[in-house]
């Protein structure tokens, strides 16, 4: 993206920055949807060993983050795909969309899926996820349906 110089690392979550980024994430989604919707991880969770995760940085200010959850040998989730406010709308979603794509593959992974929130506020995630070929599915793993939740998934193979 012309004018950033976005460097996505792996890890990051013992970061003060990051942390407080994840926190927001978590704050923003219980504030638009109820709790038997919210899926977020907090960074315990992101830090398992299931769970990939990646921080974005323009020089020391953090840009964003995401992270690939391991479902099985085949499949696998995104989850915690969040933007620094002052970043958004500037392609940092898209990088580390990118990583996450690279390392599915790199994996063997057959199929990436993702679940989102159907409110107004989620319609730049979903239409970043559909510029990149995701398509709107049923409940995959332990999700079920859920009118505040939409599914997308991905074929990889």
């Amino acid at each position: 993206m012309p004018g950033l110089d976005i460097i996505i690392r792996p890890g990051g979550l013992e970061q003060a920055a990051v942390q407080s980024l994840l926190r927001e994430h978590l704050e923003r989604m219980a504030a638009i949807s109820p709790p038997e919707s919210c899926h977020a991880l907090d960074a315990t969770e992101l830090d398992h060993p299931s769970v990939s995760f990646w921080s974005a940085w323009e020089g020391d200010a953090l840009a964003g983050c995401g992270a690939l959850k391991e479902l099985d040998a085949r499949h696998g989730e995104i989850k915690s795909m969040r933007t620094a406010d002052a970043y958004l709308r500037r392609g940092v979603a898209a990088r580390i969309l990118e990583t996450i794509l690279a390392t599915a593959g790199g994996r063997g992974y057959e199929r990436l899926s993702l679940e989102t929130g159907s409110m107004e506020e989620f319609a730049p995630v979903r239409t970043l996820y559909a510029r990149y070929g995701f398509e709107y599915c049923p409940p995959f793993g332990g999700y079920v349906s859920d009118p505040n939740s939409l599914y997308m998934t991905l074929n990889l193979a």
